[in-house]
């Protein structure tokens, strides 16, 4: 099956032309969600025979490359399209394409009825057509390739429906955001390539990779490297300071909220560096600043989540703060946690978007929580899956959230430092009160909402995508059982990805002095806390909901500093936007356009004018006047001739 993995980007590829091609002309939307869907599902199954054969092998065959043609060969550089089938990888494409399928397949419903039906999954297909790509790669460039074709899909399906409004701006602003903001990072990742070819001869992972271990690189060659690609790393995967476009993103419709800014696109800077893991470990500074960036990250979007009240804002704020998490654990060296917390957040953060698409398409497109209220007793699935989503982003056990999250804060304590431990605990206890302030309040207490909606469940299309998730997020974490109570057989997930990072383990020389007295200990003081911001919002927001409201009153300079996202973007008006419209619209269109540009154009047509006009009062159409002429010219050049001997 490994050698068929080619077909995992194939597949999707053929779904997007279809569409795109035919889809206009074909009217049953069936048609379009199954070509869609079924490409992307078989895509899963292809992958998912890869991995049980994989399993199957010993450890030193588990990597396989399979090339489809020789791409680039340019002096130095020579790049295939090749595909490298690994345990890393596996995991990925597992994730895009069984997520992804569930996603399309929830999509049929939700999408229903809508003009451009076809153009949607068309996109849809064509961003898993990149994904895959960018997992699979062998190489750099391909890896690039995948890179940008996310972003442009994310461009495309977040300004699906570019005619709305979306907030104070439109949709389309929305899409623009997320494209120029992600460029910013895009040209470090560059950045980042240029100077591994240049260091390396090559951009070829396992050429790369083996001489980043053999060469006698100096360190700050490596630490360039390695902060050259994070920038890459903070715009594709919204952190500080590239955090701004995601929460935007929200205007696009709720499956691509699932797909793109919740399970696969937005994890593509995590892979990145823990593919990328050698390197890192050979700047250990960089790796420290990947940590810091992470573990802030992740405490600064949890304070914006505790007071939103768009259902999709606050899920948005969640996701970069649980990608804070997955970049607090790279920097603590812990690569497969980090993987492991990719994959549990696929699960239940895909759920949570997928839910609430199904309560927003029951509420009338109404995402204001503050409007709802009651709704378990008519969406009981919705409601039910929901829970487990929550349950398992707090970190509650046996949830899977609690084995990913609590791995990361293990990690943090023994591999980096107390304050780590502290500030992403704190986070869960952020992270459970604000799930469960938007889960009480859209689906428990009194009814908000007027007699004008009817909420009601959603068709079964929608909701068994959501019960699949939900069993996942229940199931999930057991395939990485921490050690201390697997025993001997210790974590299989890390088991599974130990031998891919064993030479950044080695650099690092990571050693665990610790007990695991202290492992349950920290595990169970997160979950104390996790429980502590469950009950704390169901006692506010249940027994006694003035409390919420004379706290924002009573410090409501804090409340509005969180309330208006810490003005960060109002900032980034003020010191960025602004000034580069402002100098833009005075100096490259007013002067260097207008008189620069256009004025060297129209002054040489004018001084071609001018010449003519002056040389056209030469034919004055008298032939003694030519003879004249002539006579001078010929005596002009016996002169020059004679002088000239």
């Amino acid at each position: 099956m490994r050698e068929l993995m080619y077909l995992t980007v194939i597949l999707p590829l053929f779904g997007f032309l279809f569409n795109g091609i035919f889809g206009s002309k074909i009217k049953n939307e069936k048609i379009i969600g199954i070509i869609g869907s079924s490409t992307v599902g078989i895509s899963f199954l292809i992958a998912l025979g890869a991995f049980f054969e994989t399993l199957g092998l010993p450890v030193d065959q588990r990597q396989k490359i399979v090339t489809l043609f020789s791409w680039l060969h340019i002096g130095n550089l020579d790049v295939s399209f090749a595909y490298q089938i690994d345990q890393l990888s596996l995991v990925m494409a597992l994730i895009v394409t069984g997520v992804g399928f569930v996603i399309h397949v929830y999509s049929i419903g939700y999408m229903h009825g809508d003009k451009a039906f076809w153009r949607f999954f068309s996109y849809m297909n064509l961003f898993i057509f990149a994904m895959m790509n960018l997992v699979l790669a062998d190489n750099f460039v391909l890896l690039f390739l995948g890179w940008e074709g996310v972003g442009l899909c994310s461009y495309l399906l977040i300004g699906f429906w570019y005619d709305r409004k979306f907030e104070k701006s439109t949709v389309a602003d929305a899409s623009k955001k997320a494209f120029i903001v992600n460029r910013i990072g895009d040209f470090g990742f560059l950045l980042g390539m240029f100077l591994i070819f240049m260091t390396f001869g090559s951009l070829n992972f396992n050429q790369v990779f083996s001489r980043a271990v053999s060469f006698n690189v100096p360190e700050y060659v490596f630490g360039f490297i390695a902060l050259f690609l994070f920038i890459g790393a903070t715009g594709k995967s919204a952190q500080i300071p590239l955090y701004i476009w995601l929460p935007d993103a929200m205007a696009g419709p709720t499956p691509v909220s699932a797909l793109i800014h919740a399970a696969t696109m937005v994890t593509a800077g995590v892979y990145m560096v823990a593919r990328t893991s050698i390197i890192y470990a050979s700047a250990p500074s960089i790796l420290m600043v990947v940590a810091i960036i992470g573990t802030l990250t992740a405490f600064f979007a949890a304070t914006i989540g505790i007071v939103q009240n768009d259902i999709k804002k606050v899920l948005a704020y969640s996701t970069v703060s649980q990608l804070g998490y997955m970049f607090m654990a790279m920097g603590v060296g812990a690569f497969s946690a980090g993987i492991f917390h990719v994959m549990t957040h696929a699960f239940f953060k895909a759920l949570l978007f997928l839910g609430a698409g199904s309560v927003i398409h029951s509420m009338h497109d109404d995402q204001n929580i503050q409007n709802y209220g009651g709704l378990k007793k008519y969406m009981p699935a919705t409601y039910l899956t929901f829970l487990a989503a929550s349950l398992a982003i707090s970190g509650i056990p046996p949830f899977a959230g609690f084995f990913s999250k609590d791995e990361i804060l293990w990690y943090s304590f023994a591999n980096g430092s107390i304050i780590y431990w502290i500030v992403g605990a704190f986070t869960a206890f952020l992270t459970a009160f604000y799930i469960f302030r938007l889960y009480i309040l859209t689906f428990e207490g009194k009814e908000r909402f007027g007699h004008d909606k009817h909420p009601h469940e959603s068709p079964a299309v929608m909701t068994v995508p959501l019960i699949i998730l939900a069993v996942l997020s229940v199931i999930g974490g057991f395939i990485g059982i921490p050690s201390v109570f697997s025993g001997e057989h210790g974590n299989q997930f890390h088991n599974w990805l130990a031998p891919l990072f064993k030479d950044a383990d080695r650099k690092l020389a990571i050693y665990n002095f610790h007990t695991h007295f202290q492992e349950i200990l920290l595990m169970s003081l997160s979950v104390i806390l996790g429980l502590g911001g469950i009950i704390l919002a169901a006692y506010i927001y249940l027994k006694k909901p003035q409390i919420a409201a004379n706290t924002a009153r009573k410090f409501k300079g804090i409340y509005n500093l969180l309330w208006n996202k810490y003005f960060v973007d109002e900032a980034y008006d003020t010191v960025v936007v602004n000034p580069i419209v402002t100098g833009s619209r005075s100096f490259l269109w007013k002067i260097a356009d207008n008189k620069i540009i256009d004025g060297a154009v129209n002054g040489a047509a004018k001084l071609v004018d001018i010449l003519s006009i002056n040389i056209r009062k030469l034919q004055t159409g008298v032939a003694q006047f030519y003879a004249l002429v002539m006579m001078l010219g010929l005596v002009a050049a016996l002169f020059w001739i004679i002088l000239s001997l």
